[in-house]
């Protein structure tokens, strides 16, 4: 087990973290998140590890040091489901993580957040990390260029104290290995850049993102609750799911309406007829190695369960979580991370710096 050591803030269901353990190794020494339903669950999942709760009320000066400070902080003052407000915005949380990160002055930082943000308030995030003696690597990737089946194009980025030469955990990655030794494999990513910042991988050239509507678009998610999937609706043989929202079940091959959460429809089968959308749901299907559940629920509401198919995570990781809402699981998933996208994102930066220490060596 490696011997880093990992603060997470704005933890939510733990999506970079798992990411960043699959990348690096390492253990939490503790997390930060207020939200009551991200609270359960990482109560459910870590439950010997520490919530700091509100970050904001925190004095990082009490904290025992860390190797590592992880982060997906909030995106609505940088999406269009936000309106894009920036740093006017309330929840606009980075002045509160660059404090954090002038006291904990870790060895990397690794942080998410949606690809607005490179377009309004990553230039303030630079300047911060600048003024703070940390240097900075970035990209961009839509989780569909790892296979899934909704585009979610996100923002990583890494942060180090530019003091160090690249030396700690930046030249650790050159000789490809963690702190404890375990060998880090090189990411086989889609069409690494090699520029500082910008795309992951060129992917494929895909249309218009076609959004699933959430149940209750006023209360679901926080970060883009529209940003879950392409829509799963029309097709032909087509029927309105009742108070379903514009969510459509297609009728199966022998012409009767049936909705694919009925438990006659076991989950997966070819009774749930994903119409269009059939290429991207056994692709994803094939990443992940388990079936899609059915889109809506007994009473014709968006499946909780598939939210949490579609963003790659365990079955039940959330909505297994005793005591958490229906509708707090679809807030907590939609305002997660991919892990699968994010390990990909991250090998690829941590292919960057290899790179890039190498020349340094070599000049």
């Amino acid at each position: 087990m490696s011997g880093l050591r990992i603060g997470s803030l704005c933890t939510g269901y733990g999506g970079l973290d798992m990411a960043v353990q699959t990348v690096f190794g390492g253990t939490l020494s503790w997390v930060a998140d207020n939200d009551p339903g991200a609270s359960r669950i990482l109560a459910r999942h870590y439950p010997d590890v520490p919530n700091l709760g509100d970050l904001k009320a925190v004095d990082w000066h009490g904290l025992e040091p860390v190797d590592v400070v992880i982060g997906g902080y909030p995106c609505q003052p940088f999406s269009t489901a936000g309106k894009r407000k920036g740093v006017h915005d309330a929840r606009h949380l980075w002045p509160h993580i660059a404090r954090a990160l002038g006291v904990l002055r870790p060895r990397l930082a690794v942080f998410e957040n949606v690809a607005g943000h490179f377009s309004l308030g990553f230039d303030t995030v630079l300047a911060d990390l600048a003024r703070l003696g940390f240097d900075a690597e970035w990209c961009t990737l839509r989780a569909s260029d790892v296979g899934a089946a909704h585009q979610r194009n996100r923002l990583f980025f890494y942060a180090w104290p530019a003091d160090t030469s690249r030396e700690g955990l930046a030249g650790r990655w050159a000789g490809g290995s963690a702190s404890d030794g375990r060998h880090l494999a090189v990411a086989d990513t889609v069409d690494v850049g090699v520029h500082r910042g910008g795309a992951c991988g060129t992917g494929r050239n895909e249309p218009a993102t076609r959004r699933l509507p959430a149940a209750d678009p006023t209360r679901v998610g926080e970060r883009e609750p529209a940003d879950q999937a392409d829509s799963l609706s029309g097709g032909r043989g087509a029927w309105e799911v009742p108070g379903g929202r514009g969510l459509r079940a297609v009728a199966d091959p022998g012409g009767s309406r049936r909705r694919a959460a009925e438990p006659d429809v076991p989950a997966g089968e070819p009774d749930i007829a994903w119409g269009p959308y059939e290429p991207a749901i056994a692709r994803w299907t094939q990443v992940i190695g388990r079936p899609a559940p059915g889109p809506v629920d007994a009473l014709g509401r968006l499946n909780p369960p598939l939210v949490e198919w579609l963003m790659g995570l365990p079955a039940g990781h959330v909505t297994d979580v005793p005591g958490l809402s229906r509708t707090a699981q679809l807030k907590a998933l939609g305002n997660g991370v991919v892990p699968q996208q994010a390990v990909v994102a991250l090998e690829a930066l941590r292919a960057r710096l290899e790179a890039a220490a190498h020349w340094g060596r070599a000049a």
